[in-house]
């Protein structure tokens, strides 16, 4: 049911039964070790090229998540999955093993909470029982695509990130128990005119700001709703300019309760520049950290503000500007 102008209210609250992530050795020195269902010690998976190791970190992801949920792949009647590689390779290799109906979708490091909102969607209008989201990435295929393979050992500004190498899948469900998916505030594209791939945090905060205050304007209620209000993967760059912004539109969030995924990841002392980055950031960080954290009762609303860069390297090359995306999602206990 939409209410205002981009938020869908989902009368059913659809269950999150099951969640599951999937980290490599980066992420296992990491803040959020212990939320991992599995940590691998090397980024190649006994793989021969990183694309391969990212198809396979999904598979775990997809697979360990359906086990969780006591189900089989028979019973899974879609599968939305998206990622950072050309033609959403990993995501539609992984939708081969599984063998499920199958919905791929591009909204680069927004892919998780884009497709959390579309199997929410058709779980509560009745077109599905039980549906899979899934998203991956990884380091070394996004610094290979998107900037210098990392061989080259290129030398990055403060502004850069670290992408995380890691899979995250949830299981989306009519009937069950766990947290509760309640409502979706779908993003506008934003582009304040940033071309600098360095500098994602920067280009994506307008974009999450935008899709902040149009949820709290549809849905009419104050970010006091939320124990935590979350966003995907601005990092300190990032994360400091959307908390500028909110303010400047007054739209005040508590400290303690704004944070980013990008900053949650990894430790001080790991050499992650602003943070960390990719479709992997916020969907690890949610469907495992912040999902267990629900089912251990440590939180019982949350709102996860997954951030999109939408650049290609050829918009790159052709020095096209960054438009951006965000994707809102409200989940409670």
């Amino acid at each position: 049911m939409l209410q205002g102008h981009q938020t869908w209210i989902f009368p059913s609250k659809p269950a999150i039964i099951a969640s599951a992530a999937i980290g490599g050795p980066f992420e296992a020195q990491g803040n959020l070790a212990g939320d991992f269902d599995l940590l691998h010690g090397d980024i190649w998976l006994g793989q021969d090229s990183y694309e391969q190791a990212e198809k396979l970190l999904l598979e775990q992801a997809c697979e360990t998540a359906i086990k969780k949920a006591g189900l089989k792949k028979e019973d899974i009647q879609f599968f939305f999955s998206g990622d950072l590689i050309n033609q959403i390779m990993p995501s539609s290799f992984t939708a081969r093993t599984l063998a499920v109906p199958y919905l791929g979708i591009y909204g680069a490091c927004s892919s998780s909470m884009e497709g959390l909102s579309l199997a929410s969607a058709i779980i509560d209008g009745g077109f599905a029982q039980n549906a899979l989201v899934g998203t991956s990435s990884h380091n070394a295929a996004s610094e290979k695509q998107y900037r210098y393979p990392t061989e080259y050992g290129a030398q990055k500004p403060p502004t850069a990130q670290w992408t995380v190498t890691g899979a995250g899948a949830a299981v989306v469900a009519r009937q069950g128990e766990g947290p509760r998916v309640i409502a979706s505030t779908i993003g506008r594209v934003i582009d304040m005119g940033l071309s600098d791939p360095f500098n994602m945090g920067a280009a994506m905060a307008p974009a999450a700001v935008d899709t902040i205050q149009a949820h709290f304007r549809d849905l009419n209620i104050s970010p006091n709703h939320y124990d935590l209000i979350t966003t995907g993967d601005l990092g300190k760059v990032g994360h400091r300019i959307a908390g500028d912004l909110l303010t400047k539109h007054g739209l005040d969030i508590p400290v303690e309760k704004f944070t980013d995924c990008g900053l949650l990841m990894y430790k001080e002392d790991q050499p992650v520049i602003a943070g960390g980055s990719g479709c992997a950031c916020v969907a690890t960080t949610t469907f495992g950290h912040l999902l267990n954290r629900m089912r251990r009762g440590e939180l019982n609303r949350i709102l996860v503000i997954a951030t999109g860069a939408l650049l290609s390297p050829m918009s790159y090359q052709q020095k096209e500007s960054i438009p951006c995306v965000a994707h809102a999602v409200a989940i409670e206990m």
